[in-house]
């Protein structure tokens, strides 16, 4: 297993390599999480990230860290839209093929995107766990490269540049909220936070919908667990056996929370209304948890990250419409 000495080089090493091909996203305060909570707020605003989420941190990472020729023979991959849509970037960095193994479940708006990026796109199984099943396995016959949308140590280190920057921007925080879902960007913002300052307070937060790793973490052992339909896409779906997030958000997470579907649609025309800008149902899941929690964080500085905004506009219609 990785050691946090390591994953911390490693997180270093992604913020130098991707840098050049990604945005530093802003953070601003958040006045309506601040008054409502009684804790100074701030919003890691990764919405405003190319490609519309924090995934392409850990897609660049990845493949830019592939051989020439891996990058020659070209990738697999398995997405429900955000992971794919960043693959689909990286490659185009490095001219490389890409098919995205995509479950029946994804949002017909987010596939269409995907195929008018030119990568391949096979769409097929019932769950993210099946589409990632029929992607290793293409991945195993035709000798290319499989990247997961969570489970590997450079895609995780990808993802923590962000907690690299946001410990830069926003120091001496004493607690951190994220969403959860596979646990890649839980796992590589906490690694940094906890090295940058250990008594930072991490809590992941899953739609109760679908809280498969918060689950698992329970039980000492992933669980294969069925995911009701939730606002929260971005964090669907169950968790790969053997996964490296699974150990990671066990050792560095401190709190783990879960919301129920109506929270987080306030929570997301809430952050709209009052901010704005444009998230997805992922990132009002931690909104929601703080909004729930919050009143235990008074007087203490907090930030919330805001991981994406690709939200399908029908979903968004029916939640400033309801």
């Amino acid at each position: 297993m990785t050691t946090h000495e390591e994953l911390v080089r490693e997180i270093e090493a992604a913020h130098a390599r991707i840098s050049p091909h990604v945005r530093r996203t802003p953070v601003e305060p958040s006045p309506f999480l601040t008054t409502a909570t009684g804790a100074e707020v701030w919003c890691k605003l990764e919405n405003h990230q190319e490609t519309g989420s924090f995934k392409l941190r850990g897609a660049l990472n990845r493949v830019l860290s592939a051989s020439e020729e891996e990058q020659k023979r070209g990738f697999v991959t398995a997405s429900t839209g955000n992971h794919g849509a960043a693959m689909a970037r990286a490659v185009d960095l490095c001219g490389a093929p890409l098919t995205v193994f995509v479950p029946t479940s994804a949002d017909a708006g987010k596939i269409e995107r995907l195929r008018r990026t030119g990568v391949g796109v096979e769409v097929g199984g019932e769950d993210c766990i099946d589409a990632e099943a029929r992607a290793r396995a293409f991945t195993d016959k035709n000798a290319l490269t499989y990247v997961s949308p969570y489970n590997d140590s450079l895609v995780v280190a990808g993802q923590g540049t962000l907690g690299l920057e946001l410990s830069a921007q926003v120091p001496d925080l004493d607690a951190v909220f994220i969403a959860l879902g596979g646990g890649g960007l839980t796992a590589g913002v906490a690694a940094w936070l906890k090295s940058a300052r250990p008594a930072t307070a991490v809590v992941a937060c899953s739609p109760l919908n679908s809280a498969v790793m918060i689950h698992s973490i329970q039980a000492g052992r992933i669980l294969e667990l069925p995911s009701e339909p939730t606002l929260s896409d971005g964090t669907a779906g169950g968790v790969e056996e053997g996964s490296i997030t699974f150990d990671l958000c066990r050792r560095y997470v401190d709190r783990w929370e879960t919301v129920l579907e109506p929270a987080i649609a306030d929570a997301l025309r809430t952050f709209i209304t009052q901010h704005h800008s444009l998230i997805e149902g992922a990132a009002a899941v931690p909104m929601a948890a703080l909004l729930a929690t919050g009143h235990s964080l008074a007087g203490q500085r907090v930030a919330v990250v805001a991981c994406g905004s690709n939200i399908a506009t029908d979903t968004l219609r029916e939640v400033l419409e309801p």
